[in-house]
Formats: structure tokens, sequence, C-alpha cells
């Protein structure tokens, strides 16, 4: 489920100035201490953990948690998306099309205001690794206002979207809704800021095999990483995208004229493979298997027998810049190369790159691999390799 329309995602892509490149080294340092003077050295509140659960299909899908909304609070499950901004989740009001997941009943809570206005949204992604065809994931929503706690925090006035109709692309959903978590912050984070949480998250999203995922607000688990956290710098910030720039990529540790161009990637929670412009897409897939062929069943994905996915190298790496002006890579391995088998054809595996045009999104495929920090004070986003 992505709450970014293609108009925004589109406005966000812009292509970078190429830069010069060094050799990139990986991610490999020992220290896990954080920087004095660092939002946790002065924090009024202790950071909140929040459990994540998995939902897989075929690959890892989506990571969601609970909030409470409303007086008395009401459990709801929600993505933590950072390739968006706002909260919204099923509501009575939406009845039938909403009839999988949880749905918030607002006559329950006394600190609930209805804002009165309605709006559709249309996702750029969706819940899964299909692309968007269309408007079939498509949400109507009802603006509104109400208490939403996390952790025994509560934040009260919370601008809020009910979810009165939605797509039936968004019925097998496990969970309700969606918080945005863009680098700016907003709403239920901007709450807890003001309450002295310190501006930032973590986030430590594991393979379903693994488990144990979960969200850091305000604070940084370094029991959760090993080596130290390299940073990169957002190159808009305060754009409401989290965006890196990059040198290149490489596929088995091998790059092409096409690979090495700099380009502009949102890192995004909420989608949850990776998302290139067609001929990148291509060029990757170039370097891994001639028998990696668009799927024309279903426009934009790419797929191989599934009979040749274990023999197949395909070792995918991300160059960016830290703070420290040092390259540094981060690698998605070739354990990720199939999302599944198409439904259309069981024989047939979809290979983690959709090819979608002014797009450049990096989603789970890599994010399960690495925890990252989110660091909207300082407008920076950290990587170290998770401990799995």
């Amino acid at each position: 489920m992505r709450a970014i329309s293609v108009v925004l995602l589109l406005a966000l892509s812009a292509i970078a100035t190429p830069a010069p490149r060094a050799a990139p080294q990986t991610i490999s340092l020992t220290a896990r201490r954080v920087q004095a003077g660092s939002a946790r050295t002065r924090r009024a509140l202790a950071p909140i953990g929040v459990p994540l659960a998995d939902y897989f299909n075929g690959t890892d899908l989506q990571w969601f948690g609970t909030l409470g909304i409303g007086t008395p609070p009401q459990a709801i499950t929600v993505v933590f998306d950072t390739g968006s901004e706002t909260l919204e989740f099923a509501s009575t009001l939406c009845g039938a099309p909403c009839a999988n997941q949880i749905q918030f009943d607002s006559s329950k809570s006394s600190t609930f205001v209805d804002g009165g206005r309605s709006s559709t949204i249309t996702f750029a992604t969706g819940v899964g690794v299909d692309p968007v065809i269309g408007n079939n994931w498509q949400l109507t929503l009802r603006t509104a206002t109400d208490t939403v706690s996390v952790g025994g925090i509560s934040v009260p006035k919370v601008s809020m979207f009910l979810i009165t109709n939605q797509t039936p692309t968004f019925g097998p959903d496990p969970f309700s809704g969606i918080q945005g978590m863009a680098p700016v912050a907003s709403g239920l984070f901007a709450g807890l800021e003001a309450q002295g949480l310190p501006s930032l998250f973590s986030l430590y999203l594991t393979p379903q095999s693994a488990g144990n995922a979960e969200m850091t607000l305000g604070g940084i688990d370094a029991t959760k990483f090993t080596g130290s956290i390299t940073y990169g710098s957002l190159i808009s910030p305060n754009s409401g995208a989290w965006q890196l720039r990059s040198s290149g990529i490489t596929v088995n540790g091998q790059s092409t004229s096409a690979l090495k161009k700099t380009r502009t990637f949102i890192f995004d929670s909420g989608t949850s493979n990776i998302v290139l412009p067609q001929a990148d897409t291509e060029a990757v897939y170039a370097q891994i298997s001639p028998n990696i062929k668009p799927n024309s069943a279903e426009p934009g994905t790419y797929g191989i027998a599934c009979s040749e996915i274990a023999s197949l190298p395909a070792e995918m790496s991300f160059t960016f810049t830290s703070q420290q002006g040092q390259p540094f890579t981060i690698t998605i391995p070739s354990s990720e190369l199939s999302v599944g088998p198409f439904r259309s054809n069981p024989a047939l595996c979809q290979t983690l790159i959709n090819a979608f045009e002014n797009f450049n999104i990096i989603g789970g495929s890599l994010l399960k691999h690495y925890y990252s920090v989110w660091d909207l004070g300082n407008q920076r986003l950290g990587f170290a390799p998770n401990i799995l």
C-alpha cells in the first residue's frame, strides 16, 4: 500500500549531475557509538520500540505495526511508510470493501472530530510486487482528527484520513492502513517530537525467516546491527522524500556505461521491491541472464523460468557518498532475484525489478538486509548490516 501519487513521485525523481567517482568500499566498520551531542543524548522521551509483523506472499511484501486510534484507543495496524506523509486507515464507513481489515469505529471515540472533506488517492506502487495499472490501487478518504497513541505516549488532534472505500486490490491486506514517515515531521511524529522524542527513527526490517522486525521511534538499537552506521546526506532536504544520489550500479561486481550513470534514488519502506526505468531495468538484467524477459501478461514485470533461479548469481550493489565524502555500497543479495511465481504461469518466476519510467525506488528487497536510520533532524539516512 502506497501513499505517494504518480505526480509527486515524478516530481521527486530528477536526475542529478554526474560527480567524480572513487573506488567504493562496503560498510564494514566496527564502532557502534553514537556521537556526543546527538539526539539520543538530549532526549526527553525514551525511544519507543514498535514490533513489526511481516506480510509474506512469495516474498516479503510489507512490515506493519500497531497504533492506538481514538479515546479509548482502538488497535489499528499500519505500514510505516517512508514514501508518504499522511495517516490513513480503514473505517466502518468502508464496510464490505474493507471486510478483511480491522475498521476504526469513530462513534466509539470521545476525541474524534470529523473533518467533513472527501477525496481519492491513486497509488504509484501497490502492496505487492506487481506494477500499478490505471487506477487499480485507489482509496476514497474522509478527513478527520483524533488522538493517536504508540508505546504508551498519546498525541492529541492528529490529522488523519478514514478510508471509506477501496479498490479490490487492497482486499487481501492483513493491515488496515498506512502511517507516513516522510523526512518532514508531521502528524503523529511531529506530536511525539513536541513531547521531546528525538527526530529520528530506525527500521529493522527482516526476512520472514529471521523475524523479530522492529521500528524504534526516537532512537537506535545497537543490538540489531554489526559495525557502525554510515550516513548519506539527503540531496534535497525537506523535499518530502528520502533521497540519496547514487554514482552507479554494479551487478555481480561488474558495471557498464549504462549502469555507471548518476541517479537519484528514493528509499521507500512501503515499496516491496525495486523500481527503475525500462532501460536501466534491462541493463541490470542483461548482466544476470539473457533469459530474463518482459512478461506481457503483466506490463512492467520481468521473469525467468523458476528452474533457472537457483543457478543465477544476481548480486546488485548501489554506490552512494557518505557525509565524510567517501563512497559506500549497499547490496541486494542474489537470493532476492525471484519474488515468486506469476499467478498466470507458476513455472515462470517474477524478478525483483519492475520497469516504470521516471522512477528510481529502492524498497524492501534491499532494506530487509540493513539496519536503517532515518534522521529527520539532520536530514540524513544511515545504513549498517543487519544481524541475521
